[in-house]
């Protein structure tokens, strides 16, 4: 029975917790399975609860953190390096970059003989400054020698990898989409709406437009604030809100930007509500009308899969991945910066709401089929053979 080591960056909220969980529950019983990440961190909402949902007993790493440290990435490190002599496991796969740097190294200096990396996002632009970013490119093509295989989560993220950044050869990358399980996004639609909407006392005559995900600078929570204020000023419908899923270090600075444009996010007449972490997203999707993504970056961001799911239509950036995950029946896209177009973009799914959401319904089921955990496992157990001489 081949043996994997599932590594992650950190339980946190995400789409990447889902994801490993599943492959690590749903893979062919042939497979043995142990999960490792670190911890969540101050202003994340903890994600352990997905895996023990599913009889999983993940292993965290305290040391295993966001930031570099020096001194608490080498604990780490040596921690992996007990947990590979211990386990002895024939595949170490990595998912994210700080698992993918000190998972990859802890693998290849025990000599595992199978070593993949998942690319759930990247940190080659939008993050840093452009000496730290080449740095970073240096690093993940010392370690992409390192890996027997890297997965791309979209043919988009494959084309940066390969072309744009030069990490490493096309032919080392293989394409396989996330997945998840979204039967629950498109059950009972009417009696969730209900409940949600009575949980954040919103009129049955007042439009929701929802955004998901952390309150971070990538994320650009201020672009979605811009919109709702063009919206309200431009929109022959003027019972609008913004309802903002998630939490982070920049709520405090959101809120500030919201009273800056003239808006509110208290009281009964708020133009905004911080709705924080959602843990059963699919019980809040059926609660908003529309769902909206700002970010400068992604990876292949599960809040967009979701709101498909759920037969919402949707506003975003056109960044990473997400050309490739959004169907298009389900959603309007703006290239990054362009915010006159954005706003257009919103102003007029918010006039055609009703119309373009029964479009969006539409599609529904082909989303599902897509982005199904047991395709994902599917793939990856194909991969996995290959890679071991096994298919």
């Amino acid at each position: 029975m081949p043996k994997v080591l599932r590594i992650i960056n950190r339980f946190n909220l995400g789409g990447i917790t889902y994801n490993v969980s599943y492959l690590s529950k749903y893979l062919p019983n042939s497979y043995v399975t142990v999960l490792i990440g670190g911890p969540e961190e101050a202003g994340e909402e903890s994600s352990l609860f997905i895996p023990q949902s599913l009889g999983l007993n993940p292993i965290v790493i305290e040391e295993m953190r966001r930031s570099l440290n020096p001194f608490k990435d080498l604990l780490a490190y040596r921690k992996i390096k007990k947990i590979i002599r211990e386990f002895k496991p024939d595949i170490v796969h990595t998912h994210a970059s700080k698992a993918g740097a000190i998972g990859r190294l802890a693998a290849k200096s025990c000599g595992v003989p199978v070593i993949v990396h998942t690319f759930h996002g990247h940190v080659f632009h939008g993050y840093f400054s452009p000496l730290k970013t080449n740095i970073f490119k240096s690093i993940e093509r010392y370690l992409a020698k390192k890996s027997n295989a890297i997965v791309a989560i979209s043919k988009i993220q494959k084309k940066e990898i390969s072309e744009i950044h030069q990490i490493c050869e096309e032919t080392k990358i293989h394409v396989i989409p996330l997945g998840f399980d979204l039967e629950k996004f498109s059950q009972e639609h009417d009696s969730k709406r209900k409940i949600y909407r009575e949980k954040l006392q919103l009129k049955e005559d007042e439009l929701a437009l929802g955004i998901i995900g952390r309150l971070a600078p990538i994320k650009n929570h201020k672009l979605f604030v811009d919109g709702l204020e063009f919206a309200k000023k431009n929109s022959n419908h003027k019972k609008l809100k913004g309802i903002i899923i998630g939490d982070g270090e920049l709520r405090t600075e959101i809120e500030y930007y919201i009273l800056s444009k003239g808006m509110s996010f208290k009281g009964e007449n708020a133009d905004f509500i911080f709705a924080g972490w959602e843990k059963e997203v699919y019980k809040a999707l059926p609660g908003l009308d529309l769902v909206c993504l700002t970010s400068d970056n992604e990876g292949t961001p599960v809040s967009l899969i979701e709101a498909q799911a759920a037969g919402k239509f949707v506003v975003s950036t056109n960044v990473g991945g997400i050309q490739d995950i959004l169907n298009p029946k389900c959603g309007f896209l703006s290239e990054k910066g362009d915010h006159k177009t954005y706003c257009t973009n919103l102003l007029h799914a918010i006039s055609n709401f009703e119309t373009l959401n029964k479009q969006a319904t539409i599609a529904q089921t082909e989303v599902i089929q897509k982005f199904s955990y047991k395709r994902l496992c599917s793939d990856m157990d194909q991969l996995y053979k290959e890679l071991m001489g096994t298919a």
